[in-house]
């Protein structure tokens, strides 16, 4: 039948036309945005995925900023302890010196010492990074507990559970069994491994007061003040010895805090590494789920291109069979 009210071939022309239109639009915008999944709508799971992802993944990258400020942390004390390592060696050095000269001497030597010593303080003292020294502290205020430093942490990672909650992974420096003087100390145990008093066995103790001359087993000194002169009295070669086993018990503790710092800067550098695979599989991840195949939509829009001018050539021929109802009237 021929209708000059409804034109059926027009109609589906149109509809094929329509939806080739709708494809090459779906096509262009992939093309457009690299994104096969741009917009919820597109594809409400794989879009709330990814969003996820992309969260998670930029707190890793706050993560591994964390990590880098950690690891500067840690390589500025480090570097402080080395160095407050070799100069308290120059130190016990000069006590081996001393043991056996004469006053004259020792008086000499006793000004070497104290170079060192200040020398030390300034070490310490100067190893600090953004703010932060963990060699040189003050505990009178802000801590857990009156002489006490608390541990410093190191946000170190991002975690999400099955069920969605979030937690952080930290590294946790123990400052207070590697800091080298602490101004506010309560007592011997308080105190940092150079301002600490100690016995001639090298152990932490409370202190009890020695007169330069005159040996007693229970002398106490510090590395930060010991002294072989006070000007007028001497130290005997005895109480060099003891002095000598205060030394020593103080490199064994600065020998362990170097190792535990050590230890400390190995995990941060492990776990940068680790951050860095973990995000790009993050990013991998993500780019599987949404990301378009540049070479599929590239294909598909040529192929479109072509049905898109077939679908109008189509259509113009259903309309142009509406002029043929003019012949029968002629």
């Amino acid at each position: 039948m021929a209708s000059i009210m409804t034109n059926a071939s027009a109609l589906t022309a149109l509809q094929s036309l329509n939806s080739t239109n709708k494809n090459l639009e779906t096509t262009q915008s992939r093309i457009s945005t690299g994104y096969r999944v741009a917009d919820a709508s597109d594809n409400a799971a794989y879009w709330s995925i990814a969003t996820t992802m992309r969260s998670d993944f930029k707190a890793m990258s706050t993560v591994q900023d964390s990590l880098g400020l950690g690891a500067s942390k840690v390589d500025t004390a480090y570097t402080g302890m080395n160095k407050a390592i070799e100069t308290v060696n120059e130190i016990k050095v000069k006590l081996v010196a001393a043991n056996g000269a004469s006053d004259a001497d020792k008086a000499k030597i006793d000004i070497e010492i104290k170079a060192l010593q200040s020398q030390l303080k300034s070490y310490a003292d100067s190893a600090t990074f953004s703010g932060a020294n963990w060699l040189s502290t003050d505990t009178t205020s802000g801590t857990s507990a009156a002489g006490t430093f608390d541990d410093v942490k190191i946000v170190a990672s991002f975690n999400r559970s099955a069920s969605g909650t979030v937690s952080l992974g930290t590294i946790d420096v123990k400052v207070q069994d590697i800091k080298l003087y602490d101004a506010g100390q309560t007592d011997e145990t308080d105190a940092g491994i150079l301002d600490s008093t100690r016995n001639a066995a090298g152990a932490r103790t409370a202190a009890s007061a020695a007169t330069l001359g005159t040996y007693a087993a229970g002398n106490t000194f510090t590395v930060a003040d010991l002294e072989l002169t006070d000007g007028t009295l001497f130290a005997n070669d005895q109480q060099v010895t003891q002095m000598l086993g205060v030394v020593e018990g103080a490199l064994k503790d600065m020998t362990t805090a170097a190792t535990n710092l050590g230890a400390a800067k190995s995990r941060i550098d492990l776990q940068k590494t680790f951050t860095t695979s973990l995000m790009d599989s993050v990013e991998r991840g993500v780019g599987q789920l949404v990301d378009a195949d540049m070479n599929k939509e590239s294909t598909r829009l040529q192929a479109l291109q072509v049905q898109q001018q077939l679908g109008i050539q189509a259509l113009s021929i259903a309309n142009g069979n509406s002029q043929s109802i003019l012949s029968l009237f002629r």
